[in-house]
């Protein structure tokens, strides 16, 4: 299975930017969808964006299109998400989820049941 460990988080003002980033080890991730996910305090986990194995399809949730942008580096094994435009309603601990199922690599998923391996979180908060 592989592992993923994520980075970037922090304290940033409404309207600033953060760059998040997933490093996987143990497999690569070049096969794999790939996937972004949120979850703020006694909330749900929620899905913010997805990205298909060789990154030329992706799919966002409604309040981060624009904002958001996932991208993937398969040479160095990562995944990325770039936000920008930050407001308040974005604090919450973000993951980084891999699908190991072979799926034809054109498929993406929006679904925390899709995904089979995550990491263990990075803080956002984004202050008024």
């Amino acid at each position: 299975q592989v592992q993923l460990v994520e980075s970037g988080g922090g304290l940033v003002q409404a309207g600033g930017s953060l760059r998040l980033s997933c490093q996987a080890s143990g497999r690569s991730i070049s096969d794999y969808p790939m996937g972004w996910f949120r979850q703020a305090p006694g909330k749900e986990r929620d899905f913010v964006a997805t990205i298909n194995r060789s990154g030329s399809r992706t799919s966002y949730t409604d309040s981060v299109k624009g904002r958001l942008t996932i991208s993937r580096d398969n040479a160095k094994n990562a995944v990325y998400l770039q936000m920008s435009n930050l407001a308040p309603e974005d604090t919450a601990l973000y993951y980084c989820a891999a699908r190991s199922e072979w799926d034809g690599g054109i498929y993406v998923y929006r679904n925390v049941v899709d995904y089979d391996s995550w990491g263990q979180g990075t803080q956002v908060t984004v202050s008024s």
